[in-house]
């Protein structure tokens, strides 16, 4: 394999999981909804919390990408149950984690393989 493919391999999932926990973010904004700053500001931190779970898994993910494949499918399916498997949600939420967690298998597939 290349260097560049080994590259590819090593920081898609990363940047991938780095550009889902932002997205999630996105929709903590959400609880403002014209309230004044003090008073949405709990409602904002509860929302933050898929983002910092999104967040997290990437930083374990960071060093041992194959606990990063389980964590981000756990992720997953923790969204699937939680949103009674509503496909619509699950097609916009669930599968980029679930993309995310193969692509972190296959790193680490390919970083044993050095």
């Amino acid at each position: 394999m290349t260097n560049t493919a080994a590259a590819v391999w090593r920081w898609a999932p990363r940047l991938a999981g780095i550009a889902m926990a932002l997205f999630l973010a996105v929709f903590a904004l959400d609880a403002f909804d014209g309230r004044p700053f003090f008073a949405a500001l709990p409602g904002f931190i509860i929302h933050l919390l898929p983002a910092c779970l999104v967040l997290v898994a990437v930083v374990v993910a960071w060093r041992f990408p194959i606990a990063g494949a389980v964590a981000f499918s756990g992720l997953a399916v923790m969204y699937a149950v939680s949103v009674k498997w509503r496909l619509g949600w699950i097609a916009l939420i669930g599968a980029p984690l679930l993309i995310i967690g193969a692509l972190f298998a296959v790193s680490a597939r390919h970083r044993v393989a050095r």
